[in-house]
């Protein structure tokens, strides 16, 4: 099986080194990826615009592939699921309008009411005094969601009602919601339009400063398993979520086919889902797929074809997976490009580390450079969770790049056992 992996971040370096391994791939292509596809062996990157829907499908065509594997959200939004299988190729993404569950919030949350998903009350807003209004409804903190695609970085949680409406103002449409407490899951789980199967669940951290402080990200750190979940909240995402969310898509015609993503918060009130994405989270895949035993081309395949009901089980590591992400100098507001990447070789020879590519470049002189916001997500193993935390640490403490930046803690509490989810009062 030939696939094309669409993408150029440190999910879709992931997806393309785990199906690197997969027997059963023969060549594995990369468009437009990075200095870490570039290097990756048995991969061969390809210049694209992962804007041009057709330009995609196009080069599957070209390339005469078995599966496209369409990493990043925007592209699948704007139809390019579509465009390829109109080429009678099979692809891992959802269409357009099934995409739509992460391209608009609104229509999100008018899935979930139909559906039954228990989710948090909120409110769409057009314009400023809706915004006010609703604000003013829920009280502080105040959660502001822009409607639309904003790589990760459209939520506000604030106490201060000036910015939230400052960020309301800054959107064309949001959507503005109570807060809900409680510790953050993510649960990935394969659709086919109809069967799904489940990952792990992990956790990711989305603010660029330790202790959850300063701006949304893209995501700074993520780990799994998460030993202090409930043992049965896989089966009851699944069951509350995960499903009835796929059959309400199909009910509407519009199959939901590709990796459903549920951002949920464990509140005092219950489980609820913070949102939807329709691709592979990123740093949260770069975890998932170093305890995946399974083969992974195989399962998105079956995934592409509508076969998931035939797949085996998965198979999974009895380990623990850390991420730690190094964003450039000036991440998120303004990364700085450029800088030179130091250290790669020296952490290559680490036991149970792999440093995926973010956001970086190959110069002219065969040196990784800095062009992108995150830089690199670097991931460890190890038998529990505090291992592959000091293996993921030290790894990043042997990069080199000038005015870098990563959180310190990630994964800090789980490992300490002090994660705590909150208690009906």
């Amino acid at each position: 099986m030939d696939v094309l992996v669409v993408g150029n971040g440190g999910r879709e370096h992931a997806l393309a080194y785990a199906l690197a391994q997969d027997p059963e791939v023969g060549a594995v292509h990369v468009a437009p990826g990075n200095a870490g596809t570039a290097l990756l062996a048995r991969a061969e990157t390809h210049a694209l615009d992962i804007g041009d829907p057709e330009a995609i499908a196009e080069l599957a065509a070209k390339l005469a592939v078995d599966l496209v594997v369409i990493g990043p959200e925007a592209p699948l939004v704007a139809g390019a699921a579509d465009r390829v299988r109109a080429r009678d190729i099979a692809c891992f993404g959802p269409s357009m309008a099934a995409a739509a569950i992460e391209g608009s919030k609104a229509f999100a949350k008018e899935i979930m009411a139909a559906a039954g998903v228990p989710t948090a009350m909120a409110r769409v807003c057009d314009d400023p005094s809706q915004a006010a209004a609703a604000l003013d409804a829920f009280g502080p903190p105040y959660v502001v969601k822009d409607d639309g695609l904003a790589s990760g970085k459209g939520v506000v949680v604030t106490s201060d009602r000036a910015e939230a409406l400052a960020h309301a103002a800054r959107c064309r449409r949001v959507v503005i919601e109570e807060f809900l407490d409680g510790p953050e899951v993510s649960l990935f789980a394969i659709a086919d339009g109809r069967n799904v199967v489940p990952l792990h669940p992990a956790q990711d951290f989305k603010r660029i400063n330790d202790n959850d402080e300063g701006p949304n990200t893209g995501g700074m750190g993520a780990y799994t398993p998460l030993e202090w979940a409930p043992a049965d909240l896989v089966e009851d995402v699944v069951a509350r979520v995960i499903q009835p969310t796929i059959d309400e898509l199909r009910h509407r015609g519009t199959p939901f086919s590709g990796l459903l993503y549920a951002g949920l918060a464990l509140t005092s009130r219950g489980m609820r889902v913070i949102e939807f994405n329709c691709r592979f989270g990123d740093p949260e895949t770069q975890s998932l797929l170093a305890l995946l035993k399974s083969p992974l081309a195989p399962l998105l395949h079956a995934s592409a074809t509508g076969d998931l009901g035939v797949i085996e089980p998965l198979r999974w590591r009895s380990e623990a997976s850390v991420t730690v992400v190094v964003s450039a100098a000036g991440y998120p507001e303004n990364p700085r490009q450029g800088d030179v990447v130091g250290g790669l070789d020296e952490v290559a020879e680490l036991d149970g580390v792999t440093v995926y590519h973010a956001g970086t470049a190959l110069a002219e002189d065969g040196s990784v450079v800095v062009s992108g916001g995150r830089v690199l997500a670097v991931t460890a193993t190890g038998d529990d969770l505090v291992l592959a935390r000091d293996r993921a640490y030290d790894a990043v403490a042997r990069i080199d790049i000038a005015d870098s930046h990563y959180r310190r803690d990630v994964a800090l509490a789980a490992a300490h056992g002090e994660v705590r989810i909150p208690t009906a009062q």
